[in-house]
């Protein structure tokens, strides 16, 4: 049975059980291993609550869940199997596929090194001298070299492994409980987006050479893969000290991530804190992330040696939570900070983060080239995240109408009563009187609706050059179509004196 050891209770949660055992402990650290917990439960004092069956699991840091987080059980997963759940996971190099890349060279992600055995998930590293080694080279930052074998030829046939999680998600409690790997391989719980990374730790069991992770150490970072995407990307970190060798203990691991903050913890106490507010422009976590799991070599940080494989990195759990939300649209495509996702159709296994092409996986707004001289998406300004829609056109600028449209299946709405809101910003130079949202499908039917104008004319001079809400209220007899989309339209006709120039952002649909 899997086991949590921190001070003063041992909390024991698994999917599917009937009971708790909470265990009274001296011990802030977490057991190394199966045969450690029985030790331990052996000599500490012991009672057995009874639980339903739906036992929440919460939180280490949260146990009470004043946050009101709800599992995701889409990508959490105990790894109680006998197999990794390729529904939850795609496995580096199954079946010949590998996501983005095939490692970090001279290493090389091979599928067989994803084990699942007595409740762990198992990242092995191996000395394979048989395997069948891709016969390309891997350059990135400070390494370029050929997978397999060392930059002067001599052969390093390292294997190792990586899962990807299947969906992404914005915003949540990520928590794992894990061992590193007792080698000179790192460990990592990280997880990518539309241009920007989180890496909630790199970790390292037993570098040959001592750098910027060392083995009694945990490194936290944020990098901004916004183009041109050149090195160095990174944007904040955050080096943790630890009183123990991250290969000789499992411990708890977890970032929170809001809208507008990143909260790291180690066996459920905060260690750092980094704010949108404090951050600026350096705030890039604002689109869906997914979750890897994986090991490889720093070339910087030495070479594993082959007597010290195989070894592997091991992880008990890895969780996610989220917060219920009353948004029924995409939030961070509908705050323009990126594209919306069609997660039931599988990622490009190129799609790298700074990709900003439409595919059946992500969708961008749609901004036709006479409309692409007045209608941009800017970092000018924003009242959250980086980016929101910048519309500037003079008087006579152009006689055809500027349209802004989301892709098609972007708004999914039954019948009902919603609000319907968005942040405008209004210069006090503008004279533009008002725009257009409507949402319909492609052919512009009636399967939508017609919101009325928005009136700009009516926002007075105190209210120009801040961000204001508006909204209207909707009542719908049937739902949306399918293939629904959401476009802005500005008429350039009425500009009544020199210019237009406003800002939208967030805009948000809410069940009344």
């Amino acid at each position: 049975m899997k086991s949590i050891v921190a001070k003063p209770l041992l909390v024991k949660s698994m999917f599917k059980k009937t009971a708790l055992v909470l265990c009274i402990s001296q011990s802030l650290m977490a057991c190394q291993n199966k045969e450690a917990n029985a030790e331990v439960e052996s000599v500490v004092n012991s009672a057995t609550v009874e639980q339903e069956t739906s036992t929440q699991i919460l939180p280490f840091s949260d146990p009470t869940n004043s946050g009101g987080w709800v599992l995701n059980t889409e990508i959490s997963d105990e790894f109680d199997g006998t197999e990794i759940d390729q529904e939850k996971w795609f496995v580096q190099g199954e079946n010949g596929d590998y996501y983005i890349w095939k490692g970090r060279a001279p290493s090389q992600f091979a599928p067989h090194n994803v084990i699942v055995e007595d409740g762990f998930l198992k990242l092995r590293s191996q000395w394979e001298p048989d395997f069948e080694f891709a016969n390309e080279n891997y350059a990135d930052g400070k390494v370029d070299a050929k997978y397999g074998s060392l930059a002067n030829g001599d052969p390093m046939p390292i294997t190792t492994a990586a899962i990807v999680s299947n969906k992404r998600f914005l915003n949540g409690y990520m928590e794992i409980r894990s061992k590193a790997v007792n080698a000179s391989m790192t460990s990592a719980f990280w997880a990518i987006g539309y241009q920007s990374e989180l890496d909630i730790y790199e970790q390292i069991g037993n570098p040959k050479i001592i750098g910027d992770i060392k083995p009694d150490q945990s490194k936290s970072t944020v990098h901004d893969w916004s183009p041109p995407a050149k090195r160095p990307t990174r944007v904040f970190h955050h080096k943790e000290n630890l009183p123990y060798r991250v290969a000789d203990e499992f411990h708890i691991y977890a970032a929170e991530w809001g809208e507008d903050y990143l909260n790291l913890y180690l066996d459920g106490k905060l260690l750092q804190r980094f704010t949108q507010k404090e951050l600026g422009d350096r705030w890039v976590l604002n689109n869906p992330l997914e979750i890897w799991l994986d090991s490889e070599i720093f070339a910087w940080l030495g070479m594993p040696n082959k007597e010290e494989l195989p070894a592997d990195f091991e992880v008990d759990y890895m969780r996610v939570w989220q917060k219920p939300t009353p948004e029924l649209l995409d939030r961070a495509f509908f705050g323009f900070e990126g594209p919306i996702l069609f997660q039931e159709n599988k990622r490009p296994l190129k799609l790298v983060p700074e990709n900003s092409e439409n595919n059946q996986y992500q969708k961008f707004w749609d901004i036709d080239a006479n409309s692409a001289k007045y209608a941009t998406i800017t970092k000018e300004q924003r009242i959250t995240g980086l980016r929101s829609l910048k519309i500037a056109a003079d008087k006579d600028a152009t006689d055809e109408l500027i349209k802004v449209s989301s892709p098609e299946k972007a708004v999914r709405l039954d019948k009902g009563d919603y609000r319907f809101s968005m942040r405008l910003w209004v210069d006090t130079s503008n004279s533009h009187s008002e725009f257009n949202v409507t949402v319909n499908n492609a052919n512009g039917d009636d399967a939508g609706f017609v919101l009325a104008p928005f009136n700009l004319s009516e926002i007075d001079h105190a209210h120009k050059a801040q961000w204001i809400t508006v909204s209207q209220d909707i009542s719908l007899n049937a739902p949306v179509a399918n293939d629904a989309k959401l476009t802005i339209t500005v008429d350039p006709s009425q500009i009544k004196d020199a210019s237009a120039l406003f800002y939208i952002d967030d805009i948000s649909v809410v069940k009344q």
